[in-house]
């Protein structure tokens, strides 16, 4: 699903990437996440009125994807390509991403930008040709430092194992190209000090900045023992190391090299959203990349935790074993995209289970958003035949739900578009649905309908509508978090204007009072979140 900007010619776009996905397997529920919490800042940023850009993609040379064909029986190409066209692109369509490109690390347009930037670190010295021994982690795709890994048991007792696969490690010796890594710790370490933000959350900054002031290494970025990966363009013996090909899938993307105009306005990304396992090839490895090459830096390196399965498993322990699928297919894709983001405090590590899941959603989405809902549109069905009343003069309970509203915009902008607290911001829409659901207790419309007087229906106009404003605002502030119920709630509203499209409700809009006119015709249309069946069995 390609998404459109607004316009502004010239100006920064907000730039979002996700990290790209190796395709030696379909994408789990990890991949998800990280993918659905980018789909949703950047539709929130949209809906600012801003310029956005976001990119996904897939990683696709390397050892580990070679072995995997091979193990497939086909080409690593024919791998890459089946992988992306049945697995990868059309789970992010289902799931409602909508990226601005997809970028393959196997095209002309990526391999082409990489051989040049490594050329011309060579051509400055930054890379000279050495030799190295030592354990290497195929998983990984990364030498690892003899201190990192951990003694093996059972089945690898006598083995060292990478400490993030829990497999043995491999003792590889190969004459490698090196990039001068080494030289730019003192300069890491002062951009981090004058950029606290740079990476995030803090405790992901500590461990970066603690590894950095132990020393750097250089970085080995070619490899001979091999031939899956793009050529050294000086010595077509060597193949460019992964990390260094896919790091570089950032600028490629944008028009590094290629279209500057295009690049200037789009790079460096303004956050870079990555699983913790991979934060030290961005926090460290790629802003030195750019140092040496004279470009600017990233905005923020977001590093989100990992989500691990508690409570009952549904098919295999392993996380990899459950596929979106396995979840949307029983809780809709809406749901999905709310659930993981509501959950699990974003930089965390998470627990998930399918009963968490299913008591949420009864609570939140169900009884406390998708019932205000409908009770809404069927009052305003009963009492005033589908017609919208307009409201008379707004009282002290009206007042607070003004005020409420103000303060939910207010708060979720800034948890969501600023501090990527997802779970804070989702949290503050919520409070304010929870407070119109008490406000419509609190006033009785049903017994206010009772008092067939001109005041009596004064009143009972202003409750229902004050209830259907604050419903469109809530559609506009969970948009970009669950579009296809927003669109849902936005038509049985009446609403004639194009829900989140920038000209008419940004976020800011959100919380201006009135914008739903009188005189809509409200409907009830299909319950916004159905009751749960029986739990399907593993």
């Amino acid at each position: 699903m390609a998404a459109t900007g607004s316009e502004k010619q010239g100006a920064k776009a907000y730039y979002v990437s996700t990290p790209i996905y190796y395709v030696n397997d379909a994408p789990h529920l990890g991949h998800a996440y990280t993918t659905v919490a980018g789909d949703v800042l950047t539709r929130w940023h949209r809906q600012r009125g801003e310029k956005v850009w976001y990119l996904t993609g897939t990683d696709e040379h390397g050892q580990k994807i070679m072995r995997t064909a091979e193990a497939n029986g086909v080409t690593p190409q024919a791998w890459a390509d089946k992988l992306v066209t049945e697995a990868w692109k059309p789970l992010w369509e289902h799931l409602e991403i909508a990226n601005d490109d997809f970028i393959r690390t196997t095209q002309k347009r990526h391999t082409d930008r990489v051989q040049e930037f490594v050329q011309d670190l060579y051509d400055k010295g930054e890379i000279y040709k050495g030799g190295y021994e030592g354990p290497y982690c195929v998983g990984c795709e990364e030498y690892k430092l003899p201190g990192e890994l951990l003694d093996g048991e059972g089945d690898f007792a006598g083995q060292k194992l990478c400490p993030i696969h829990k497999k043995p490690v491999e003792i590889l010796s190969e004459e490698n190209y090196f990039f001068k890594l080494s030289e730019y710790g003192e300069k890491l370490l002062a951009h981090y000090e004058a950029n606290p933000g740079f990476i995030q959350p803090e405790s992901a900054r500590n461990e970066v900045v603690n590894f950095v002031r132990q020393g750097l290494q250089d970085l080995s970025i070619s490899r001979s023992t091999f031939d899956w990966g793009i050529p050294i363009p000086w010595d077509d013996k060597h193949v460019i190391y992964v990390w260094v090909d896919a790091l570089l899938n950032y600028a490629t993307a944008v028009g590094y090299n290629e279209n500057q105009a295009k690049f200037e306005e789009t790079f460096p990304a303004d956050v870079h959203l990555v699983g913790k396992d991979i934060l030290r090839f961005h926090a460290v490895i790629w802003p030195a990349m750019l140092m040496a090459q004279g470009l600017p830096l990233p905005g923020k390196i977001a590093a989100n935790g990992w989500l691990m399965v508690g409570g009952e498993k549904m098919s295999k322990s392993n996380l990899t074993g459950i596929k979106p699928q396995d979840l949307t297919s029983h809780f809709g894709v809406d749901a999905y995209r709310w659930y993981f983001l509501r959950a699990i405090a974003f930089g965390q590590d998470g627990s998930f289970s399918w009963e968490d899941f299913s008591a949420r959603y009864t609570s939140e989405l169900a009884n406390d958003y998708g019932n205000l809902a409908s009770r809404v549109a069927a009052m305003v069905g009963k009492y005033f035949g589908g017609t919208l009343p307009e409201a008379a003069a707004a009282g002290e309970a009206e007042r607070a739900i003004h005020e409420g509203l103000t303060k939910a915009v207010t708060e979720a902008d800034r948890r969501i578009g600023e501090d990527l607290d997802f779970q804070g911001g989702i949290l503050a829409i919520f409070d304010f649905v929870k407070q119109v659901n008490g406000y419509i207790t609190e006033q009785e419309p049903w017994k206010v309908a009772k008092d067939t007087s001109d005041e009596g229906k004064a009143r009972l106009a202003t409750i229902l509508y004050t209830a259907a404003e604050s419903l469109r605002a809530v559609a506009v502030l969970l948009n970009p978090v669950m579009p296809d119920t927003s669109q849902k709630l936005w038509d049985s509203l009446g609403a004639t204007a194009s829900l989140g499209a920038l000209a008419d409700q940004t976020i800011g809009e959100a919380g201006e009072w009135g914008l739903l006119p009188a005189g809509t015709t409200v409907t009830k249309g299909a319950v916004l979140f159905p009751r749960l069946e029986e739990k399907p069995t593993a």
